[in-house]
């Protein structure tokens, strides 16, 4: 179904994210307003040691106040390619690189209200960055985990980990290790 854009209108202009408010008509011609928060992207990293274990990030969250477990990632930059954020990603927030990258899949986070779009990737064959983690001002508080994939799956299991991208990440991770 196709809408016809009527107008719209940039009400907020913000770091991460912009607020449009579009007033529609359906094909039938009854008008509508749809709002939608528009965010570049981001990019997702599951990185795999050769012992099946992996790397997650414990952060804190301001829309819900907790801190919680997660794989990294981060937004785009304007015109950047989504493997190099990962890449970026990776060595910033866990001073690791990969020298083997391979697309998992691409997400839409919540495709209701908002366009971002985080591309998963899988990183394997890791080494220490020289420069070591990167972490920005709001990043200080974030720590760091290694451990096993199963555990990360039991994790899941028992809703220790409630973030979808990582979610997604390491089950489609694990399926794509197991083939």
């Amino acid at each position: 179904m196709k809408l016809k854009l009527l107008k719209r209108t940039n009400l907020y202009q913000g770091r991460v994210f912009n607020v449009i408010v579009d007033d529609v008509e359906y094909p039938s011609g009854n008008k509508s307003v749809r709002e939608v928060a528009e965010h570049i992207g981001g990019a997702v990293v599951l990185a795999v040691f050769p012992d099946e274990e992996i790397l997650l990030i414990n952060q804190h969250r301001y829309p819900f106040d907790e801190f919680i477990w997660e794989l990294p990632a981060g937004k785009l930059n304007v015109g950047e390619d989504p493997l190099e954020c990962a890449k970026r990603e990776l060595e910033e927030e866990t001073g690791y690189r990969a020298d083997h990258w391979k697309k998992l899949t691409a997400i839409y986070t919540t495709p209701g209200f908002c366009s971002e779009k985080l591309h998963i990737y899988l990183a394997t064959q890791l080494t220490s960055a020289p420069k070591g983690r990167q972490l920005e001002e709001g990043e200080l508080t974030m720590t760091m985990k290694k451990l096993p994939l199963t555990e990360a799956i039991m994790m899941i299991e028992r809703q220790e980990i409630v973030d979808g991208k990582t979610i997604c990440g390491v089950l489609l991770g694990e399926r794509m290790l197991r083939k």
